[in-house]
């Protein structure tokens, strides 16, 4: 049987009461019995001291009369005891009874007396035959050494007998009371924690809404609105939480984009439907290991280095569900540290391969076609100019020769991009040494340095110099810096070629004295026909696609090189070739 919190609260009280109630009796009455044996044996102990002057100051020679006139004044027993224990008069004895009296010489309470001046005793009395309270003095008399008196524990035990109906009295009304004041006190606290049980059970069955209920301003009130203002504020972050996710969930089924995310475990626990159509898995993902759901091993590589917290750079590939389509897989950990969430996307990039496909064709395409007739036209300039023409003509022939050189070297350019683009030139690495790979790169661009006034300043560590690469490509890049490098440099200018080995690889600096490059231009310098800053726009003559062309060389060679501005002025590039 289950009680309620107020029936319980209502027991517990009552109990208390009538435990105190009965605790309270018992503690008087045994006070009153302590109180009651001790008003008596004071009473004893006056008395047997006013018999004993009583008998110090009479004559009488009657000692058995004497004891009977006395007992019936105190009414008690009245002993006389002589010094070697005899009984010389009592009152609870005939006279003929006091010759055949035994000897109380070593009675405890006579004992006691002669040491301490008083002696008291409880004890059964053989004499009248009941338990008596005895208390015993010395006397100063000639032939009585102690009296002795004593009264029955009957008369006390009736004494006593009298306190009982009062203490059961007293608790007949105190168990009434206490269950009342009880009653009094656990109602209202039992109806303020059924209003708290019900707030509960209703946020249990998910009901949030903040109930009218006055909790009280004693602690359990406080506990109650510490508790309710948590509820309340878990309710709050719960909606939130709950608008949340709708909305994440409306713009990720909205996504082009796949979206997977698999918890610490490697368990796929959200699968957007372009995911999910992407990599070919339906509902039932969600819950298993990745492992079990893609079947691709580079994605499943991605994951596993996020789910380390080591972060990785997107793979581009094909899966197996449409092998014509191409994508984008990057994983990335949800926290940056091992054993947290990690979270795939996959970009579809089909569409952008075929329209970069087309794009570079078209350009391979139209070079291409360009490159005869620009031929055809610089041929027959030439011929032309070869005719000695008259002055004006000459000028006319010698524009169109310059214009037409530079056209075939911006196709020249345009081709050899889209043969990089399309991965067409191979690569034959082989021991190269560097300083004869940038003597035949000055040797080349030396008419163009005179012409500038400028000075070429080369500095090759002896660890640096030979280097595993491939030395027609490291030509062609070598060349494309350092004739920048000087077309940018003011007139008679020095242009430094710097070599080093690190543990990185072979780094190669070519620096000019030039202006530099524009902070926000530094990371675009290598895109296709980008132009700077007009002070240092393409010389004349250049096609705008030099440096692009070294970019594309430098990866191919797994190389790396970027730009930045010098200290002193001008701007660096630094190559860095990696070790075999």
């Amino acid at each position: 049987m289950r009680f309620s919190f107020g029936a319980k609260l209502f027991v517990a009280a009552s109990a208390v009461g009538v435990m105190t109630a009965l605790v309270t009796a018992g503690l008087t009455s045994w006070s009153l019995r302590r109180e009651l044996n001790r008003r008596i044996e004071e009473r004893l102990r006056l008395e047997t001291g006013l018999a004993a002057n009583l008998i110090e100051h009479t004559g009488a020679a009657d000692f058995d009369a004497e004891a009977d006139r006395i007992g019936t004044l105190v009414d008690a027993r009245v002993t006389f005891v002589s010094a070697d224990g005899r009984v010389l008069g009592d009152s609870a004895l005939r006279r003929e009874q006091l010759a055949s009296a035994e000897e109380h010489a070593h009675r405890p309470e006579i004992l006691e007396a002669a040491r301490d001046g008083e002696g008291r005793a409880v004890r059964y009395s053989t004499t009248v035959g009941t338990e008596m309270v005895y208390i015993a003095r010395p006397a100063r008399h000639p032939q009585i050494a102690y009296v002795r008196l004593a009264v029955p524990m009957a008369a006390v035990q009736e004494q006593l007998h009298l306190i009982v109906p009062v203490a059961l009295l007293s608790m007949a009304a105190a168990v009434p009371a206490a269950l009342l004041l009880a009653w009094a006190f656990s109602r209202p606290l039992s109806r303020r924690v059924s209003a708290i049980a019900d707030m509960a059970q209703r946020y249990a069955r998910g009901d949030l809404a903040h109930p009218p209920v006055e909790y009280g301003h004693d602690e359990l009130g406080v506990v109650a609105r510490t508790l309710d203002a948590a509820v309340q504020d878990v309710a709050r972050r719960l909606n939130e939480l709950a608008s949340g996710r709708v909305r994440m969930e409306a713009i990720l089924a909205g996504m082009a984009e796949g979206v997977l995310v698999v918890d610490a475990q490697g368990r796929v626990i959200l699968a957007n439907a372009a995911a999910r159509r992407m990599l070919g898995v339906g509902d039932d993902a969600i819950g298993r290991h990745h492992t079990a759901v893609i079947r691709h091993p580079d994605v499943t590589a991605q994951i596993g280095a996020a789910l380390r917290g080591e972060g990785s750079a997107g793979v581009e590939l094909t899966l197996g569900v449409e092998p014509q389509r191409q994508f984008i897989a990057r994983a990335a950990p949800a926290r940056n540290m091992p054993g947290g969430d990690a979270v795939l996307v996959l970009h579809e990039i089909t569409d952008l391969r075929k329209a970069d496909q087309i794009r570079r064709d078209f350009v391979a395409n139209v070079s291409h076609e360009l490159r005869t007739p620009l031929t055809a036209i610089r041929g027959y300039v030439e011929a032309l100019l070869d005719e000695s023409p008259p002055a004006e003509t000459r000028a006319f022939l010698e524009i169109i020769a310059r214009h037409s050189a530079r056209m075939e070297r911006l196709v020249g350019d345009l081709l050899r991009l889209a043969r990089l683009d399309a991965r067409q030139e191979a690569i034959e690495p082989s021991q190269t040494d560097l300083r004869t790979v940038i003597g035949g790169v000055l040797n080349e661009l030396e008419p163009l340095i005179d012409s500038r006034g400028g000075t070429i300043d080369v500095a090759v560590d002896e660890e640096a110099r030979a280097v595993v690469t491939d030395a027609a490509k490291l030509h062609d890049i070598l060349r494309n810096l350092v004739e920048n490098a000087v077309t940018h440099s003011p007139a008679g200018t020095r242009v430094e070629v710097t070599a080093r080995s690190t543990a990185s690889g072979t780094v190669i600096e070519v620096a000019d004295s030039g202006p530099g490059i524009p902070t926000g231009d530094l990371q675009r310098v290598f895109e296709r026909f980008y132009r700077i800053d007009k002070s240092r726009g393409r010389h004349p003559g250049g096609t705008g696609l030099g440096l692009s062309i070294v970019k594309h060389l430098v990866e191919l060679l797994n190389g790396k090189i970027s730009a930045a501005n010098r200290r002193e002025g001008g701007a660096v590039f630094t190559l860095v070739l990696p070790r075999t």
